[in-house]
């Protein structure tokens, strides 16, 4: 099986943030690796993974990174697959590795999702892939419904708490 996602974070230390990210992947069914690269320790095995990607068969690449949070956007310079950013909360509570992911240059976009947010990057990367594969925008289509179906049933679950004063 080729991996057509690729989840890279800053350092191991960020797994239990992207690995919401995977968990989503292996219930869409879609083929991903993981791995961790540093910009700042490992960064010639960051540009040879994001020369290679493309090549390998990676059609989306998200990326974790907390503090200064330059792993996605050298990742970004050094490929013209769509980069997905994820700020790691750990110093500010993570607005500065949201700002650092979001403040890119013209020419070298990276999507980017709200701290921590390693599902919603892994949902959006789907959501870009099930444009070409009916199969997984059925899939995703009916994880959305999911989300649908809890929320109605919450709020029918909410209509049968009692409090002297509500009306509904």
């Amino acid at each position: 099986m080729t991996p057509i996602i690729s989840i890279i974070m800053g350092s191991t230390s960020d797994l239990p943030v992207m690995e919401k990210a995977a968990k989503f992947l292996e219930e869409m069914q879609v083929p991903f690796e993981m791995n961790a690269l540093s910009a700042h320790r490992t960064p010639a095995e960051v540009e040879d993974f994001a020369h290679g990607a493309q090549a390998r068969g990676l059609r989306v690449i998200i990326a974790g990174a907390g503090m200064a949070a330059a792993l996605p956007g050298v990742i970004a310079a050094s490929t013209t697959l769509p980069v997905i950013g994820v700020p790691i909360k750990g110093m500010l509570d993570g607005l500065d590795a949201m700002l650092s992911i979001i403040q890119m240059p013209p020419g070298i976009p990276v999507a980017t999702v709200g701290v921590n947010g390693a599902q919603n990057a892994a949902i959006l990367a789907v959501e870009m892939l099930a444009l070409s594969d009916e199969a997984l925008a059925k899939r995703l289509a009916d994880y959305k419904e999911g989300l649908k179906q809890k929320i109605v049933k919450a709020n029918a679950d909410l209509h049968e708490v009692k409090y002297q004063f509500k009306t509904n």
